[in-house]
């Protein structure tokens, strides 16, 4: 008599489930790399703070001059408060009507008030394209302050922006012309304009 060969279920799952259980492995492993992958760009895409201080905030150490009106102090740049000097190539004329280099002649001038002294600057308003717009000073020989704006508008090296120093400066820029020191000994075009003739 032949031997009854039972049926018993195999235990290994269909190749289609073993197939489609394979499938949804790797499906899960690539949501969760996609998921970490988000996250870490999302970090590192965050904006940096705005290092900018707030009106107040003091900003003081020694600086590094960049033009007649701007310096850098650390890592802040900053615009002198209320002035406009000339641009670096920009031409001015002298007494003798000869011309010369003002926008040097006015870097010069705010590298000779800083020297190597220690730079305060108090924001007053809000920034200037990429720069902080500040009150700077330093000392002076008997333990003062010297507004750097006033200092060079008196110096005639730079002009009053009246319509943010809302006259602070007036009087120092009154005292140059009288004088007739610095751009006011001969005959300028104001930086404004030059930087609209000349594109900066």
């Amino acid at each position: 008599m032949r031997p009854v060969r039972r049926w018993r279920p195999d235990p290994s799952p269909p190749r289609d489930a073993r197939a489609s259980r394979r499938q949804r492995l790797p499906s899960w492993l690539v949501l969760a790399v996609v998921g970490v992958v988000a996250w870490a760009y999302s970090q590192w895409n965050k904006s940096p703070p705005d290092t900018a201080p707030a009106t107040g905030d003091v900003i003081a150490g020694t600086a590094r001059v960049t033009d007649g009106d701007s310096l850098s102090v650390g890592n802040m740049r900053v615009r002198l408060f209320g002035i406009d000097a000339p641009e670096g190539r920009q031409l001015c004329k002298d007494a003798a009507g000869q011309d010369y280099t003002c926008g040097l002649a006015a870097r010069e001038a705010l590298a000779g008030l800083t020297g190597d002294r220690l730079v305060s600057c108090a924001p007053a308003e809000g920034p200037s394209y990429d720069r902080v717009v500040a009150v700077c000073t330093v000392d002076d020989a008997n333990n003062g302050k010297v507004d750097l704006s006033e200092a060079m508008v008196r110096a005639g090296r730079a002009i009053e922006l009246k319509a943010h120093s809302k006259g602070r400066y007036a009087a120092a820029e009154r005292a140059a012309r009288e004088a007739q020191r610095g751009l006011w000994a001969g005959t300028f075009e104001r930086p404004s304009q030059w930087r609209q003739r000349n594109g900066r």
